[in-house]
């Protein structure tokens, strides 16, 4: 049983939180703000440096969401103070990407080009060099969203589990299959 909803979320310098009557947690920092509505039934708490949440009762849900909002919360805090950042990679002949503004366009071998609206909180960037793959990298202080864009990128070709080629985040494992085996 996890008891992650009582450890303190310790705040940084530079970084203020407020909670208003409805339970809005607001989060701002040097990289932006972010807001969270939290559940009634979770009180929280702003000391000098740090935030507590506290649940009345330990019914399963009420557990569940004790820890939730409290990753949540520390998840926005650390978003405001350091960013989150993720890179993923084109693997395949002729692939490419190429950002202009937050306009990405990306040629991944289909018969047209596809073109993706970034949300105006994730900043992109692309970077190709000669004998490597072309490398997306995305910022944001929203570890939801940047996820959330991340993962719509990737949908557009997912590695194929026979050669690897596809969009694929920077360090990842893929399992490969072994091909049709010849017939002696």
């Amino acid at each position: 049983m996890s008891r992650i909803g009582y450890l303190p979320v310790e705040l940084p310098d530079k970084v203020t939180v407020s909670v208003d009557k409805s339970n809005l947690v607001s989060v701002k920092g040097p990289l932006g703000e972010l807001f969270q509505q939290v559940d009634s039934r979770i009180t929280v708490k702003v000391d000098e440096n740090q935030v507590v949440l506290e649940r009345p009762s330990d019914d399963n849900q009420t557990k569940s969401m004790h820890g939730l909002y409290r990753s949540l919360i520390n998840n926005m805090v650390e978003g405001v103070s350091k960013g989150y950042e993720i890179k993923q990679e084109l693997v395949g002949v002729g692939y490419r990407a190429e950002a202009n503004g937050q306009l990405l366009e990306l040629s991944l071998g289909y018969s047209h080009e596809i073109y993706f609206q970034i949300p105006a909180e994730v900043k992109v960037e692309t970077k190709t060099e000669r004998r490597s793959n072309p490398v997306i990298t995305l910022n944001s202080c929203d570890k939801q969203l940047i996820g959330e864009v991340a993962a719509k990128i990737r949908s557009f070709r997912k590695p194929e589990p026979y050669k690897g080629k596809g969009v694929k985040f920077v360090g990842e494992q893929l399992r490969k299959k072994a091909g049709k085996s010849a017939s002696v």
